[in-house]
């Protein structure tokens, strides 16, 4: 694997081990939402990533008035949908109902942000930087107003 293929290779793997690690910590912080064994964790993540990379820009499309009438806040209830869907399809990984479902989306968001944030990845990044404010100008003599030549 050469080039343009391992960059693909290696941003999919980053995106996966960051998706994992984010529902490791929403199994740990929501109660409700709970794995069997690792493998099942790591196909929680990778079909949670599929999702997300197919179906959720459909319900988006599908849904966009009330995204636009929420101002964003019902892609909350889309993402809660899609871990309860993962839930549902991988069998020992359990999501108990859709509210822990719910609050295990928004802690895997939060946790995607920061993890994506701190190592450059996807489309999020946080810059923090100090804007030195000069003093105003001094009035000029002149009026400060234009000048007409006739």
């Amino acid at each position: 694997m050469n080039g343009p293929d391992r960059s693909v290779a290696l941003a999919f793997f980053q995106r996966w081990a960051i998706t994992t690690v984010a529902v490791l910590v929403a199994a740990n912080v929501v109660r409700g939402i709970d794995y069997d064994t690792l493998t099942s964790l790591f196909m929680a993540s990778l079909l949670l990533g599929v999702l997300n990379a197919f179906l959720r820009p459909i319900l988006m499309l599908l849904s966009l008035p009330l995204l636009v009438f929420s101002l964003g806040l019902f892609l909350l209830f889309i993402n809660a949908g899609l871990l309860y869907l993962v839930g549902q399809l991988v069998k020992s990984f359990h999501v108990a109902s859709f509210w822990s479902a719910f609050w295990g989306s928004l802690v895997i968001s939060i946790v995607s942000v920061i993890a994506n944030s701190l190592l450059g990845t996807g489309g999020s990044q946080v810059r923090f930087r100090r804007v030195r404010r000069h003093p105003p100008n001094p009035p000029r003599d002149d009026g400060g107003g234009p000048v007409i030549d006739v």
